[in-house]
């Protein structure tokens, strides 16, 4: 009797179907399949979006996803439901720079419109930076920090130190500081970092050395915890990556091991990029490394922030050779590399004294309103 009650639930689930679908055909069924009831179809759409959104909120990457959509219209359909977009984890947006298409973009779109503050931040950026719709990506980025997304108001922070997008004068440090602020509030690493060295520099805020120097720390400490909990227990068990150097020996020190925790002596393994800066480096360098002729990427490897004016980013003043859009950036990629490659300090110093009208390189007005490079070399160094 129930069996008979759940083959007419199911027939007339599909009767249903097809007067919805304006379709008089009758369905061809294969002869093994004729006569026996499809189980799928009797699921309610309830349970498949459950389902489903389970399934894009821990996606490891766009294919796992959209192998799942191509299975049948049903569950494109259910798929493209804005309940299961707005639930995408952040490797299921991680689309890659080579693989960019007008699809990939009306997909990240239908994400954001959908309340997805992953997407719109990752579509923030690819807008502001690689397709140079300034006020859309703008504009997305915002909607993503209105939500509290820590890596978008840090962003809006780095585009109001710089100014970026508009001229010089554009720049607002006060808003910067705010910004950085609120995300490092929310445990953003690289807000930490460069709201403790604004404290310290005394750049868009009042200078407090002993309350920069704490914020500094406080990004080490989840620096370092963020690598324990990514790493292998099996790794944690050799200590070939978390030994201890002594202060003096760990400013030359040159090996596989990326000195970027100072403060406690610890090499740690370089943090892997996230998706939306890992997009931009692609992007460019795809394109030959250059955003436009006479403007520059960040020299930090995991950042991929371009200019978006010429001579935007703070240049160092001991070689010349590197720029960054951040004092974030600049003090990682001092500890991770430029620490061997750059001029000594010592030498810097006498340069400094031989060319004293222009102590802080790159036509800075001694506000830090260009490219104010003698805190940016000493920071943390």
């Amino acid at each position: 009797m129930c069996m008979e009650n759940y083959n007419r639930a199911v027939k007339r689930r599909v009767e249903l179907g097809r007067e919805q679908m304006g379709c008089r055909k009758r369905l061809k069924v294969s002869p093994e399949f004729a006569g026996k009831c499809d189980f799928f179809d009797a699921l309610p759409d309830d349970l498949v979006l459950s389902i489903l959104c389970k399934l894009s909120s821990t996606a490891g990457c766009p294919a796992d996803f959209t192998n799942v959509l191509i299975t049948c219209k049903r569950l494109n359909g259910l798929g493209l439901h804005s309940l299961v977009l707005s639930k995408a984890s952040q490797k299921m947006l991680a689309v890659k720079a080579k693989n960019w298409s007008e699809s990939a973009h009306r997909f990240l779109k239908l994400c954001a419109d959908s309340g997805n503050v992953e997407a719109c931040y990752t579509l923030g950026m690819i807008r502001f930076y690689c397709l140079q719709n300034r006020g859309s990506g703008a504009s997305l980025m915002a909607k993503a920090a209105i939500s509290s997304h820590a890596p978008a108001l840090y962003s809006l922070a780095v585009i109001q130190f710089n100014g970026s997008g508009g001229s010089k004068n554009d720049k607002d440090l006060r808003a910067g500081v705010a910004l950085c602020a609120r995300a490092a509030f929310l445990g953003h690493i690289d807000a930490l970092r460069e709201l403790g060295h604004c404290l310290q520099d005394g750049y868009g805020v009042k200078q407090n050395i002993g309350e920069g120097r704490r914020f500094l720390v406080q990004a080490n400490a989840r620096e370092l915890a963020a690598v324990l909990a990514a790493t292998p227990s099996a790794a944690l068990a050799s200590d070939s990556w978390l030994t201890w150097n002594p202060v003096q020996h760990h400013r030359h020190l040159i090996g596989a091991g990326c000195p970027l925790l100072s403060d406690f002596g610890c090499n740690i393994p370089a943090p892997e990029p996230p998706p939306a800066s890992r997009f931009l480096s692609d992007w460019f360098s795809i394109r030959g490394g250059n955003p436009c002729p006479g403007l520059r990427l960040c020299s930090h490897a995991g950042c991929g922030r371009p200019e978006t004016r010429r001579h935007e980013f703070r240049r160092c003043s001991a070689c010349g050779a590197v720029n960054y859009c951040s004092r974030a950036c600049q003090a990682l990629d001092w500890k991770l590399r430029h620490k061997v490659e750059c001029a000594p300090v010592e030498r810097w110093a006498e340069e400094e004294a031989e060319n004293e009208p222009n102590v802080n390189g790159g036509g800075d007005d001694g506000n830090g309103n260009g490219g104010d490079d003698e805190a940016m070399v000493l920071v943390e160094s």
